[in-house]
């Protein structure tokens, strides 16, 4: 199934795997990447020589194309874009969109770029800046995620830029490729489904719960860290929705002493990133305080399994799922099954 995406990235499949923290290791990025697919890499949650040791385990496990996720506000991350062109990493992604002159450093040397955006304006500034293609989520998605369904929000970038634009937030099958590809993006993208295949390293009984969700068991808090966040609703995610402000900063304040640790930041490092959130949106202090939770919620649930500290990361899409097939099998049966789809119509 060739489109914009599989000729642009070299791929056979018009179909992303998300970098989600924690989640988007090597296992699952080079198993979609032999699947035909773009399997992209979670750098957010690592540490450089983490991220350089991961990249080396996925070219050693394939020889096929696939990317990197990188946060261009983080302290690194020019050493982090040098890292990418040095390894000859196909694809560098990002959640916030990166600066103009670090776009031009990746693609002078080989890099696509491809930004997520969830706004028509933010595609046509990155657009405008050289980016190769972009990601449009809507609301469905998971993690931090806007209030515009995907069935609108896709049309309007489409409209906004002449670059590849890829869909996601709602798809999961093959019915999902088709219609992306109707309305003219040149592929998809999904997070909670590849969270839920075979090489997936998320703890089974995690897995489980989330098999066990319906269409209603998702909800979008700020509780998280300031921000729109989907997850699971949960015991925990419910106990962070009633409390007070004064727990929530001894939470965060904890949290953040404890990813300090992880990732080896100095205060420093955290204090000056706090300030430039707090210079950046519209942010209060305490919810820049409440952004050191993301990072340990999350690890306590997807790797250490730990449902009753962690918090989980889920699109709506969670309540159709109810296999955990593996990677091989999902991409080649969405393509097939979108293959159809299109022919229906087609021949109609």
């Amino acid at each position: 199934m060739k489109t914009a995406l599989t000729e642009l990235a070299g791929i056979r499949h018009p179909v992303v795997q998300t970098g989600m923290g924690w989640v988007a290791g090597p296992r699952l990025v080079s198993a979609t990447a032999e699947a035909g697919g773009l399997g992209v890499l979670a750098s957010a949650t690592m540490t450089y020589d983490e991220l350089a040791a991961a990249i080396k385990e996925v070219k050693s496990r394939t020889s096929r194309p696939f990317g990197v996720n990188l946060r261009a506000d983080a302290e690194d991350a020019q050493r982090r874009v040098e890292l990418l062109i040095t390894e000859e990493v196909k694809v560098a992604s990002f959640a916030l969109a990166p600066k103009k002159d670090m776009i031009a450093r990746l693609k002078d040397n080989g890099v696509l770029v491809v930004p997520s955006v969830g706004a028509a304006r933010h595609a046509e500034k990155v657009a405008g800046w050289g980016a190769d293609a972009v990601i449009v989520q809507g609301g469905e998605g998971g993690g931090h995620t806007g209030g515009v369904a995907t069935t609108l929000l896709l049309p309007s970038v489409l409209d906004a830029v002449d670059i590849p634009v890829v869909a996601a937030g709602g798809f999961f099958d093959g019915r999902g490729l088709a219609a992306a590809l109707a309305y003219g993006a040149a592929g998809v993208a999904m997070g909670t489904r590849f969270l839920l295949t075979k090489e997936s390293t998320v703890p089974d009984e995690i897995k489980q719960a989330y098999l066990a969700r319906d269409l209603n068991g998702t909800v979008v808090t700020r509780k998280v860290d300031g921000m729109p966040h989907r997850v699971l609703r949960t015991e925990l995610v419910d106990r962070l929705e009633s409390a007070g402000p004064v727990s929530g900063l001894a939470r965060s304040v904890r949290n953040a002493a404890k990813f300090r640790k992880l990732s080896g930041l100095s205060w420093r490092s955290l204090a000056t990133e706090g300030l430039r959130m707090k210079r950046g949106g519209d942010r209060t202090w305490s919810q820049v305080l409440m952004a050191a939770n993301t990072p340990m919620l999350l690890r306590a649930g997807l790797v250490e399994g730990d449902r009753s500290a962690g918090v989980l990361a889920s699109g709506q899409v969670v309540g159709l799922l109810d296999d955990l097939p593996a990677v091989g099998e999902l991409i080649e049966t969405i393509v097939a099954d979108a293959t159809d789809a299109l022919r229906r119509l087609g021949s109609g």
